[in-house]
């Protein structure tokens, strides 16, 4: 199928590593050049060689977009480089800074975990919104969780992702006359390697055994290439009807009915 997408200009967050890698490679593998970003130099540079080895060309920028300003500066070298600007997919997150109980969680690490998953979210959309409206619209993906859908987790990390979701109907109702479209997507448990799943199953494999009997009815873990599938998708002229939603990829891991 093709969606579109060749020589429209994709910028990744959290691009280096697992769901971000998959979604940058699904991109330009559907005909996206890309800007993409995380803070580890090294993996951003495996990246992008991934990227040219496709026959794309790649921006990547080595940044912490935690910190003031960054935001701006990731949107700028993106237009610089590319003139343009079409698809945005903010997929920058974690829970660290909050894995606790809530009331154990003080003021450091709310502002900690906000921090790193919903401002972001917001700075790199809003620095690069007047760039998607100069090409007559384009697609901005928020990627959520299912825990920001119903409970499960820490409260921290389940706030900042019911946020994002919020955050993304917000704008895609604002946005909709300048033909932007703004989704969300929720993965379920992703595995891939050196990520949270992976280490959890090397430091215990019996209780994730246990958990992947109990709560993942596919009896396995998602995939990265599974959740970027979907973006793929709902960044292309395929999905120009949708809009305002949150897609849960999780396999039915999810139990709300919404």
């Amino acid at each position: 199928m093709d969606l579109g997408l060749t020589g429209k200009v994709a910028v990744i967050t959290g691009a280096s590593r697992g769901i971000g890698r998959a979604i940058t490679l699904a991109l330009a593998s559907a005909g996206c050049n890309v800007a993409v970003a995380a803070r580890g130099a090294e993996a951003l540079g495996d990246v992008a060689r991934e990227v040219e080895a496709l026959g794309r060309h790649v921006v990547p920028v080595a940044t912490d977009l935690t910190l003031p300003g960054m935001s701006e500066a990731l949107v700028t070298q993106a237009h610089e480089a590319f003139g343009r600007i079409d698809v945005v997919v903010n997929n920058l997150g974690g829970s660290a800074p909050a894995n606790k109980p809530f009331m154990e969680t003080d003021p450091k690490d709310w502002r900690g975990v906000m921090g790193i998953n919903l401002y972001p979210a917001i700075e790199v959309s809003r620095h690069a919104v007047p760039h998607l409206r100069a090409q007559g619209g384009g697609a901005i993906v928020l990627i959520t969780s299912i825990f920001g859908r119903e409970a499960g987790g820490y409260a921290g990390y389940n706030v900042t992702k019911s946020a994002m979701n919020s955050l993304s109907k917000s704008m895609a109702r604002e946005l909709a006359k300048d033909n932007i479209r703004v989704n969300a997507v929720a993965p379920g448990s992703i595995m891939f390697p050196g990520g949270t799943w992976e280490k959890r199953q090397q430091a215990d494999p019996d209780a994730i055994a246990q958990m992947v009997a109990r709560d993942l009815p596919f009896g396995r873990f998602g995939r990265p290439e599974e959740v970027a599938d979907v973006v793929a998708f709902l960044c292309s002229s395929r999905a120009s009807w949708i809009s305002g939603a949150c897609i849960p990829v999780d396999g039915v891991q999810g139990k709300s009915n919404t």
